[in-house]
């Protein structure tokens, strides 16, 4: 099985992170949708990270969809929460970091991929706004950031929101800064000095 994508994609990186949990071994394979386009193409005409080559060689894409396949493969075994409550709860904290996710890669796309002169400047100022909010209830979920978010398991809503806010330090630390979030600021450390996220170092 091959993981396809940088880990500076917060989807990949979801995906690598979540195999970690789960035991699932896999072979990353790095290759950029922009640098390596073609050879990219030749492995999936989508051209989409993550990609995911399963060992009977058919092709999986999307974050979520991938993760559900991983947890197919152990046994069943989910990183939610058990019970109907929390459980809807935990979706509506990874539906937040999605989106957060989406909103930021949206910036990047048109900041760094857009020619200037024909940017839309109260799109960006849309796409900002909702990356602000998304963040925004992302760091009331975590409170204080100094516990997951149920109780002593980690779950796959803790995992997406400590990615994401990695991947928003990376790209837009002055939009959604450390002082006004720090709950989001220690529960990322806490999450990053764990072995399934050294695993899978952000590489640029």
């Amino acid at each position: 099985m091959q993981l396809i994508g940088y880990m500076d994609s917060p989807y990949v990186r979801r995906v690598g992170v979540t195999a970690q949990f789960l035991e699932i071994p896999y072979e990353h394979r790095e290759l950029s949708i922009f640098r390596d386009y073609d050879e990219f193409r030749k492995i999936n005409p989508l051209v989409k990270v993550p990609t995911l080559i399963c060992d009977d060689g058919q092709i999986l894409v999307d974050s979520t969809l991938i993760i559900d396949y991983l947890e197919s493969l152990a046994g069943g075994q989910r990183l939610m929460p058990s019970d109907e409550a929390n459980y809807i709860r935990a979706l509506n904290v990874i539906g937040t970091s999605l989106i957060a996710m989406e909103k930021a890669v949206q910036m990047i796309y048109e900041l760094k991929h857009r020619p200037e002169e024909v940017q839309h400047q109260p799109w960006l100022d849309r796409i900002q706004e909702q990356l602000i909010e998304a963040t925004t209830l992302m760091e009331q979920s975590v409170g204080d950031g100094s516990a997951w978010l149920f109780a002593s398991e980690i779950t796959q809503a803790d995992i997406s929101t400590a990615i994401t806010w990695r991947f928003l330090q990376l790209h837009f630390p002055q939009i959604v800064t450390e002082a006004a979030h720090p709950g989001l600021v220690k529960f990322s450390a806490m999450a990053e000095a764990l072995p399934e996220f050294q695993a899978c170092p952000i590489s640029l």
